[in-house]
């Protein structure tokens, strides 16, 4: 895959539109198994504490958002080195690209330490900030405290597996990311439940078993994230044809690439604080509904994530691929894989945003026992079917145009769209029709942010800065 992208880039070949799909499939499909196989763990995370009761699923359900803030920011802190390094590659600089990896490496690591560090100290509190009740304060605040502290870990493997992805190797991430997904069911197993023996075919099999509850579950998925990051870190520096540490070169900082990673990583992460700061402030909103309200609010997110992951391994292969192409100089053919990409981005999730809505009571089903939660979850997945194509849009296009190093204004759309429409509508929709409410307001913004990202991608700005070589 990275040949066929990388040697059709330098030999200035013309493409076909079916070439052009062809190759967007090769590219995005590990991506897409890799984005499904991350969300199957949170999956199997959910269902499994779900069997624990309502007030466990509550309690990793209040500082969800905020953990996703966390890995957020660690996330977008790569983003800058990811964009430059797909360039660089694209322009065949792999020099280049191997100083911004050993840069990227040494900064983003000691990112991460700063933001376990802060995530540790604000753990005992945090549940009180976002409204939950006292009943599960404890179980939030351990939980809370573990993802913190594993975030190097987390760092490490979005590092690794954006590097690889850069050079145009899609697989590797892909089968590690599936990996992990295993580990992690089999971490849990062991940590999250008690011992117990079942009975096979007449014969009593004991299960061992922790028996440490949403603790457990917070510890399996960090014994998955360091195996996987290790990994993940052992094949960009040992095994990558592009990107691997030669004889003589050693762990270095080059402020220049420094600079210019943050300087497109910026926006990303104030990107990720309005979008995460918003869902905190959305927890705040659906808090005082209840117990009830916030486990569906979490499941219903988790499910719903089965139907827009695809999306993101789609933008994962935009980013790579018109980062390339920015690089080479092809700005036509960037344009031209840019929408293409969008394209198959929105089929795709308006495909799964059917079987969403049809399929809503069994993706629930599977998460939780409790009545009152199902019929609240389905209610709101339902709700939320008609907005994936757009939200498609959204997701893609922004890839699409950060692989183009423009970051700054898909950043300021987001933050209008979630601040001055979806919070706005949440706050006056609540109170009146509980959690669907909030759940109609993000529906409407979803469908009015991928509006706005559809402008920007057939707009030109995007894709005259730079390298004016073309076509």
């Amino acid at each position: 895959m990275k040949s066929d992208l990388t040697e059709t880039l330098h030999s200035r070949t013309q493409l076909t539109a079916r070439q052009q799909i062809q190759l967007i499939w090769r590219l995005s499909l590990p991506a897409i198994f890799a984005q499904l196989s991350s969300i199957l763990m949170q999956y199997i995370d959910a269902s499994m504490v779900g069997r624990l009761g309502e007030s466990d699923a509550a309690s990793i359900g209040l500082i969800a958002s905020s953990t996703w803030l966390m890995g957020g920011l660690c996330s977008a802190f790569c983003t800058g080195f990811t964009i430059l390094v797909a360039q660089r590659i694209g322009a065949g600089d792999t020099e280049g690209a191997r100083s911004l990896v050993r840069t990227g490496l040494i900064s983003t690591m000691l990112f991460s330490g700063i933001m376990a560090v802060l995530g540790a100290a604000i753990s005992s509190i945090l549940p009180f900030w976002l409204g939950g009740s006292i009943t599960i304060h404890a179980g939030a605040t351990r939980y809370f405290l573990i993802c913190s502290l594993s975030m190097p870990l987390f760092q490490l493997d979005m590092f690794s597996c954006g590097m690889l992805e850069s050079s145009g190797n899609m697989r590797l991430p892909s089968i590690l990311q599936m990996l992990m997904c295993l580990l992690d069911v089999a971490f849990n197993a062991l940590l999250i439940f008690p011992s117990r023996t079942i009975i096979l075919t007449h014969a009593k099999i004991l299960i061992p078993g922790a028996g440490l509850g949403i603790t457990g579950a917070a510890l399996g998925t960090t014994c998955a994230e360091a195996v996987t990051a290790g990994l993940m870190a052992f094949f960009l520096l040992c095994r990558s044809p592009s990107l691997h540490l030669r004889a003589g070169e050693k762990l270095h900082f080059q402020h220049a690439d420094f600079s210019s990673a943050v300087k497109l990583s910026l926006p990303v992460a104030a990107e990720e604080i309005v979008l995460c700061g918003a869902q905190i402030a959305s927890t705040r909103i659906v808090a005082p509904l209840g117990t009830a309200a916030i486990a569906a609010n979490s499941f219903a997110v988790t499910a719903e994530s089965l139907c827009y992951m695809p999306g993101y391994g789609i933008a994962s292969a935009a980013s790579t691929i018109t980062g390339q192409c920015t690089g080479a100089g092809r700005r036509k053919l960037a344009v031209q894989m840019g929408w293409l990409t969008t394209g198959l981005g929105m089929t795709v999730m308006a495909t799964s945003g059917i079987l969403m809505y049809i399929f809503a009571p069994q993706m629930i089903g599977i998460l939780s026992p409790e009545a009152s939660v199902r019929q609240l979850g389905t209610a709101v997945l339902r709700i939320e079917a008609f907005a994936e194509p757009l939200f498609a849009a959204s997701i893609v296009a922004a890839g699409v145009l950060r692989g183009a190093g423009d970051t700054l204004v898909p950043s300021i759309m987001n933050f209008c769209s979630m601040w001055l429409v979806r919070l706005p509508l949440a706050a006056f929709l609540a109170p009146r029709f509980g959690l669907r409410g909030v759940w109609i307001a993000m529906c409407i913004e979803l469908c009015f942010r991928g509006t706005l990202f559809l402008i920007r991608l057939a707009g030109k700005q995007w894709h005259s800065q730079g390298n004016k070589a073309d076509d």
